[in-house]
């Protein structure tokens, strides 16, 4: 695609018109449809069936001289009930979660990149903000196919495509923000605001990096408490 060859060309061709609505559409049904091979891997149940069994060991160990066998038997039966409960909020995070998170993130995105064209005096196009959106969400597509097959090749589904991977040292989790893919996502979309003459480049390029920055503290803040 253009979008990965010659991002330039592509976005000479975008227009003030919701002619992306299709590629939208497209964008989303591959992502559903990646989420869905990941559901079908299996390893989303397995991963919860394993944090089941470890927690009803826990507890078997910690009640080992309880009399009342009827209340451990009826913890158990709700900690069970509880990974049941986990693998289908898992399944639906995989299948749903992402496809509305590409859609939300580029309404929100295109609206505060409408912002910044307005603020700098310019007349802001939002059809062509969302069309540079849409298509630079394209690399989180592919970022999905190399988790995808991530998953497969490591057998588990806690994988991503940050340098959070590359240690899971808790003072080391603010890598978790540095991922390759979000860094190229942000220099597509610089590149689209500069060509359809949103923005000029250097206003362009400190706005990203802008928006940029702050996804990146966010994202470290989130997997800094989760460590």
């Amino acid at each position: 695609m253009l979008v990965f060859s010659s991002p330039p060309a592509l976005f000479r061709r975008v227009e003030d018109t919701g002619a992306y609505g299709w590629t939208l559409v497209t964008l989303l049904a591959l992502v559903t449809l990646l989420g869905y091979a990941e559901v079908q891997t299996g390893l989303i149940d397995r991963v919860v069936d394993q944090k089941t069994e470890g927690r009803l060991a826990e507890l078997e160990g910690s009640q080992a001289n309880l009399v009342d066998r009827v209340l451990l038997r009826e913890q158990m039966d709700d900690i069970r009930k509880t990974g049941e409960f986990e693998k289908l909020m898992t399944r639906l995070g995989a299948v749903v979660a992402s496809p509305a998170y590409i859609l939300v993130s580029a309404l929100l995105i295109a609206s505060c990149l409408y912002a910044m064209v307005a603020l700098t005096g310019r007349k802001p196009e939002y059809h062509t903000l969302m069309s540079i959106c849409v298509y630079a969400m394209f690399v989180d597509l592919l970022a999905q196919a190399v988790r995808l097959a991530m998953i497969l090749f490591y057998r588990t589904i806690e994988v991503n495509t940050s340098l959070g991977m590359v240690s899971a040292s808790r003072g080391l989790a603010w890598l978790s923000a540095i991922d390759p893919f979000r860094i190229w996502f942000w220099v597509l979309v610089a590149i689209g605001l500069t060509v359809t003459q949103q923005l000029s480049r250097r206003m362009a390029i400190v706005s990203c990096m802008l928006m940029c920055l702050v996804a990146m503290g966010v994202r470290a803040a989130v997997a800094y408490a989760a460590a």
